[in-house]
């Protein structure tokens, strides 16, 4: 077996164990989309390896860049002012807890660099940025501050929340436009909005192949595996759809992504793929059919692979 197959192979026994430990209902959900629209990158997607964490080493800093990552979530949520329970809360969702007062000790302390500053409302303590965070930098700068995690995460569950409802949005269209066939637009949408998700996890890994406490290995071989599935899925849909629509959802507005949390971003994103959903019916139906024709092959070689082996 050649090193790079070891790799994916660790990679993914890894994942199905952190996988099988899912409790949380947002990454649930998450997880439920992808077993849907994509189950060979299920598990991996959500792989979170740390050489700092693993080896003890600059912990400090690693806990400071998460913390940041977390704060910077509520921000793009639209909410600014953070309490340090509601940072613990979003920790031991995506990373291993550590206790209340390790988070306060680290608050208190970006508090002094003057990163973030207090503000009290009687006994309660809340921590806010003292800049707004930079847009349009460079990756590599933004994830020496900034873990990405939550952000990329809380971004997947917002569009898995659309693929769960996306009768619901069909059902609205052909209320207003009288269509008849609810189905394939059903099955456009949830195509559409599959392929925004993993674009998403993609961006998510490319900027974690950048981050200083990553283990680079783990997140090139994550994205190079995301990649062959929205490859499966896209190569031959249209440039403009891909580009102005799938790309511009999936990215956060740090990189130059849509802002997801406006007040009317949901009616724009629903309304704009739902336009694609119809507008791009021909070659949705196309992408689809190369795509499930591909599947079966790659199935076929995944079980000869798997009889040669055991001849072996």
């Amino acid at each position: 077996m050649s090193e790079n197959s070891e790799l994916e192979k660790l990679l993914i026994e890894s994942a199905k164990l952190e996988g099988a430990e899912i409790k949380d209902s947002k990454l649930k959900l998450i997880d439920k989309v992808i077993q849907e629209f994509a189950p060979e990158i299920a598990y991996l997607y959500q792989i979170r390896e740390d050489e700092s964490e693993e080896q003890q080493i600059k912990t400090g800093r690693l806990h400071e860049n998460r913390i940041l990552g977390i704060i910077l979530k509520f921000y793009l949520e639209g909410k600014k002012k953070i309490k340090t329970g509601e940072v613990e809360r979003e920790y031991k969702r995506y990373f291993k807890e550590i206790a209340r007062s390790t988070i306060s000790t680290y608050l208190n302390m970006l508090k002094k660099e003057s990163t973030l500053y207090k503000e009290r409302d009687g006994r309660i303590v809340y921590y806010i940025f003292y800049e707004d965070p930079p847009i349009g930098i460079e990756p590599f700068w933004f994830t020496r501050i900034f873990c990405i995690v939550p952000a990329y995460f809380d971004r997947a569950n917002y569009f898995s929340n659309l693929y769960i409802n996306a009768e619901k949005y069909v059902q609205q269209f052909i209320n207003d436009y009288s269509s008849v066939e609810n189905d394939v637009y059903i099955r456009n949408f949830k195509f559409i909005t599959g392929l925004i998700i993993l674009n998403i996890f993609k961006n998510r890994s490319s900027k974690c192949i950048l981050c200083q406490f990553s283990k680079r290995e783990i997140y090139n071989k994550l994205e190079e595996i995301i990649s062959v599935a929205i490859k499966d899925r896209s190569d031959v849909l249209p440039e403009e759809l891909l580009e102005n629509v799938i790309e511009n959802f999936s990215e956060i507005p740090m990189f130059n992504g849509f802002n997801i949390k406006s007040s009317d971003s949901e009616k724009k994103i629903v309304k704009e793929i739902l336009r694609c959903s119809v507008g791009y019916k021909k070659d949705l139906d196309f992408q689809i059919m190369v795509s499930l024709r591909r599947k079966d092959l790659r199935l076929k070689q995944k079980l000869a692979q798997e009889e040669q082996n055991i001849e072996l």
